[in-house]
């Protein structure tokens, strides 16, 4: 059982018997003295994608859930269902776009990468990695003599995310995306 002051990113627990991911923490330290640190963490639920914010003394413990992470990469897709294989095993695993959410925008032909998140051998989430690469499928020309860091276009890159570029790239040009915060890191 995690302590609260122990969680990290991405790390699984169970609130209600129910798997939350760790989004994001707000650690506050209360400056009276004798006060303990304060961590303020915001959860999705692994399935749902609903939100659940809770706040917690450091040496609170939260519960464990029995959760298997599986390395995986993108198949295909069929219909609304998008097709996961297992890289050890080639078992396969599907999820909904609505079980994706926002990430079905990263996930290209080919994806590696993947963490599989399963409990009792069903797929209940995707971990993707820290970045992607996507190429331009659509923006506005580049403009000769436009420098590299100070003005950018939107554009549309093929899995249909719209994201912010420097105005220099071009269509079919291949750049690296952080999936955290759908924003361009550098060309590919």
């Amino acid at each position: 059982m995690p302590k609260a002051s122990e969680l990290k990113r991405g790390t699984v627990v169970a609130i209600n018997g129910q798997p939350y991911i760790v989004n994001h923490i707000d650690m506050k330290a209360p400056s009276s003295r004798g006060a303990n640190t304060l961590y303020k963490v915001r959860f999705y639920h692994a399935q749902t994608k609903q939100k659940h914010e809770g706040t917690y003394k450091g040496d609170d413990m939260l519960d464990n859930i029995d959760l298997e992470r599986r390395q995986c990469q993108y198949s295909y897709r069929d219909d609304e269902l998008y097709v996961f294989m297992d890289d050890e095993d080639y078992s396969q695993y599907s999820l909904s776009a609505e079980n994706l959410g926002d990430q079905a925008q990263f996930i290209t032909d080919g994806l590696q990468g993947i963490m599989g998140l399963l409990v009792d051998g069903q797929i209940i989430g995707i971990e993707l990695p820290q970045s992607v690469v996507l190429e331009i499928a659509d923006t506005a020309p580049g403009i000769k003599g436009a420098s590299a860091s100070a003005r950018t276009k939107p554009a549309t890159c093929c899995s249909g995310l719209v994201i912010q570029v420097p105005e220099y790239l071009e269509v079919g040009e291949r750049v690296k995306v952080n999936t955290q915060e759908a924003r361009y890191m550098s060309r590919a």
